[in-house]
């Protein structure tokens, strides 16, 4: 495998989902843990299925589905049922989370700097000697800076937003080395960071899909899988770019979004689906639908905010490749009592609620969590997001 498969989009939407679902929840079959003498228990252990919010596509199940010869269409068709096929472009605008509030770029004979907003003007950031170029904020004006020789030095002061473009791919400095970009980069000034400022990447949808497809599904996954990565990627995209107007970014570059490593990330077997489906997105009303997506649905979708997001059994998860099918994960008891420390020690978990779909009645919507000094009752989502649990969809061992 070249690349790991990612959750997407994700966490916050799955206690918003759960927290929706108890209106039709259907009571929990036995499933407690408890000791009857309230003596302190040692740890639990948890099985489930899955990897991810459920929601929409499966990565896994879409390779499934694949080999076992269902075109893009039938893939996208099974998992966004009722939807329709249609065409944008453009660009999106993705915050880049690893670069700090100094956007360092390495020099190049194209580079440009312009200020936002100055139209078309754009300045030829030229020195010879200079290696690297970057945006220090200083009060409301910027510093740009040039590196010659083991220095920095101040080429000019920029009031307002920077940024930088050139004919080639940027390449940017992260902590952890470097990466390119294409498309231009800009350091806008935001009062989300406590540095002031946040680095964006202006760059079209297509080139953004090269980025995106490779570090969500192993490229080399079948084709007809990956095309439909590359479908759900860029519907998503597109609808996120339809939420955020007004804000200074679309999406972000992490699993919370969708994953974006920029044209680092790319390769020539993703970048062929990117191409084979340009411009293709997935419709309800004309619109571009919320296209959710997550690893593995350990066989049965969990339902969303819409009616192209039902909850369904999913014959094609579970094929023999897919390592989310099923886990187990073990908690101690000290795990537990550090999260809900007012419960004392743990004598007893028992899961309250459940969504009806799947085996042991399906994904934990409520669980009530004893102790020597009191209970607590929370829903399955957060529990999952406070342990780093896979899914939702576990009983008690």
């Amino acid at each position: 495998m070249l690349a790991p498969v990612t959750l997407l989009s994700r966490t916050l939407l799955t206690s918003i989902v759960a927290t929706a679902a108890l209106a039709s929840a259907v009571p929990a079959s036995a499933s407690t843990l408890a000791d009857p003498a309230a003596r302190r228990l040692d740890s639990i252990t948890l099985e489930g299925h899955g990897y991810g919010h459920g929601h929409g596509l499966s990565q896994y199940g879409a390779e499934g589905a694949a080999r076992e010869g269902l075109s893009t269409g039938q893939i996208l068709r099974f998992y966004y049922p009722g939807t329709k096929v249609g065409r944008l472009g453009g660009t999106v605008r993705v915050l880049l989370t690893d670069l700090d509030d100094r956007l360092v770029v390495k020099a190049q004979s194209s580079l440009t700097v312009a200020k936002v907003g100055s139209g078309r003007h754009r300045t030829r950031a030229i020195d010879a000697k200079a290696t690297w170029w970057r945006v220090v904020p200083d009060g409301t004006t910027n510093r740009v800076e040039r590196r010659r020789g083991g220095s920095w030095k101040l080429w000019r002061s920029v009031a307002g937003d920077v940024e930088f473009a050139a004919d080639a791919p940027l390449t940017v400095k992260t902590a952890d080395g470097e990466v390119q970009y294409r498309g231009t980069l800009r350091s806008v000034r935001s009062e989300a960071t406590p540095e002031g400022r946040e680095i964006v990447n202006h760059v079209s949808l297509e080139n953004y899909l090269r980025g995106v497809v490779p570090r969500e599904v192993p490229a080399l996954w079948h084709g007809a899988a990956v095309r439909a990565q590359a479908i759900a990627a860029r519907t998503y995209a597109a609808f996120e770019r339809a939420d955020a107007r007004g804000a200074a970014y679309d999406l972000c570059d992490t699993a919370a979004c969708q994953v974006y490593g920029g044209a680092s990330a790319e390769h020539p077997a993703s970048d062929a689906a990117v191409k084979a489906t340009a411009g293709q997105v997935l419709t309800e009303g004309g619109e571009p639908i919320f296209a959710q997506f997550s690893a593995s649905n350990g066989g049965w979708t969990a339902a969303g905010d819409y009616d192209y997001l039902p909850a369904q059994e999913d014959p094609y998860d579970g094929w023999s490749g897919n390592p989310y099918t099923d886990w187990t994960a073990t908690l101690t008891a000290a795990d537990i009592e550090a999260q809900w420390p007012a419960i004392g020690d743990l004598t007893g978990i028992t899961i309250d609620q459940r969504d009806g779909n799947g085996e042991w009645g399906g994904r934990v919507l409520s669980m009530t969590i004893a102790g020597t000094a009191g209970s607590v009752v929370v829903s399955g989502a957060t529990f999952r997001t406070r342990f780093g649990l896979r899914e939702t969809w576990f009983q008690l061992a």
